[in-house]
């Protein structure tokens, strides 16, 4: 088999932009102290989404930061429920501080006090922001829907508390530990006789398509994942499977597991519970879906995502 070309893959990583300091998180007093720094920093949610500025033209965005504990406090946020981040190079500590209906009027007002609110995804396509900004954003939204999927314990089914500054969730009555996780899922380049597969999903914009992708379930490696998914979503064997790179995905907390695999037939069979639409394309139609020049005005995902990332590597003759 065929060696894929260096790929560059995209940027939505944290790029130790935050030390999250895991030798300290369990110091409440240190954490205490980080909290009510003048120097804190708290990143600001509303329904998952991020309180940001931008320019007139939209063409720069920025974090919204709240800075040390008063304005948080005044938010409604208990400074015992902001989630710790980590440090950025210059020693400020970073939390992420999330509005809930239960800080009642306070939280609305704050809400409103700081808006706009703009969901990750946007913020991502736009592309106005820095890099290491949105990739603090990614960590705190994915934190933050953790917590919120794991305020019962999954043993006992009592509560649990924020531990560790939010890296550990903590049961009162069993003492079990829950962590944050991440779901890995694998998104895979399937080639065959110098054509890439493609889909468009339900729940894609129209016309836009893209590479398969599917989560890693129990009991799967990586390679029987890219084969299974495959299968079940196009009905098309894999042979050679190669591992190309990975990309965090905060929507909510995968991690994409990005591959090339080689089909053995290119007969596509659909369910359409899976996939309602597959075909083949060469490099000459994918070019143009790349550069916004198809006759039928076909898309592929935008730069930020790994799916692109894989289709040009198709287009650029590194795979397939």
């Amino acid at each position: 088999m065929a060696q894929p070309a260096a790929i560059v893959m995209p940027t939505i990583r944290p790029q130790l932009a935050l030390n999250r300091m895991g030798e300290k998180r369990g110091d409440r007093a240190w954490l205490d102290g980080l909290r009510t720094s003048p120097e804190a920093r708290y990143v600001l949610l509303a329904d998952l989404k991020l309180a940001v500025v931008s320019n007139a033209e939209r063409t720069q965005t920025r974090l919204r930061t709240l800075r040390g504990a008063n304005e948080v406090l005044d938010c409604g946020v208990a400074l015992r429920d902001a989630l710790f981040l980590g440090l950025a190079e210059d020693g400020a500590p970073w939390f992420a501080a999330p509005l809930v209906s239960s800080q009642g009027a306070a939280g609305t007002q704050a809400a409103e006090r700081y808006a706009p609110f703009v969901d990750l995804r946007s913020l991502a396509l736009q592309a106005a922001m820095p890099v290491e900004e949105l990739a603090i954003a990614g960590q705190a939204r994915s934190l933050v829907v953790w917590h919120g999927m794991h305020r019962c314990c999954g043993r006992c089914g009592a509560r649990t508390r924020i531990s560790e500054g939010g890296w550990r969730r903590d049961c009162w009555a069993c003492g079990q530990m829950h962590f944050p996780r991440s779901d890995p899922a694998v998104i895979m380049a399937i080639t065959h006789g110098g054509r890439l597969l493609l889909g468009h999903e339900h729940r894609f914009p129209e016309k836009l398509y893209s590479v398969l992708a599917g989560f890693v379930e129990p009991g799967d490696d990586v390679e029987t994942a890219v084969r299974r998914e495959t299968m079940e979503e196009a009905g098309i064997p894999v042979g050679a499977v190669t591992y190309i790179g990975s990309q965090p995905w905060p929507f909510p907390h995968s991690l994409m597991i990005a591959c090339w695999g080689e089909a053995l037939s290119d007969a596509i069979s659909l369910s359409d519970s899976e996939l309602p639409e597959a075909r083949w394309v060469d490099r000459t139609e994918v070019a143009a879906m790349l550069e916004g020049r198809h006759p039928l005005g076909h898309m592929v995902p935008p730069p930020l995502s790994v799916a692109r990332t894989l289709i040009r590597a198709f287009a650029d003759g590194a795979i397939g």
